[in-house]
């Protein structure tokens, strides 16, 4: 199956057979991708979310009567921005690594393997990752403006 071979630039690493096992094996990984991106959705939905969170509850602990002040009142606005962004760049990491797995796996040296269709299908999880972004964007600048 495999090749250790390098034939050249143009030439594939390895032969791919075309039997059910392999096409099995194609599938599994190519719902492991679908899988990770799904990991990076739930973490940056929980940076995103816990980012704004903690903004606005030490925003709100800040303006309650008879509260001390405190020794950092900015801090809940760097903290709440920092995770919100640290979700948004890794989503966008995310996204990218998935973009680049599932052009690998189109690939022309897994044509034989992957199905009957010309073009790499994409599930609802990518539309979901980028409507996260823009979630995240709009938290991010609500925060920034203090909106």
């Amino acid at each position: 199956m495999a090749d250790d071979k390098d034939e050249g630039a143009g030439s594939p690493r390895f032969s791919t057979p075309r039997t059910p096992e392999t096409h099995f094996s194609w599938l599994r990984t190519r719902m492991s991708v679908e899988r990770t991106l799904m990991s990076s959705v739930r973490t940056a939905t929980a940076l995103i979310a816990f980012g704004f969170t903690i903004f606005q509850f030490l925003r709100q602990v800040n303006a309650m009567p008879g509260a001390n002040p405190a020794r950092f009142p900015e801090a809940g606005w760097y903290l709440g921005l920092t995770l919100i962004a640290a979700g948004v760049i890794g989503l966008l990491v995310a996204i990218w690594e998935y973009r680049w797995m599932i052009r690998y796996l189109w690939g022309s040296q897994f044509q034989v393997v992957a199905g009957v269709d010309e073009l790499p299908w994409h599930t609802p999880t990518l539309a979901i990752a980028i409507v996260l972004i823009l979630a995240g964007i709009f938290a991010f600048s609500s925060v920034f403006f203090r909106l």
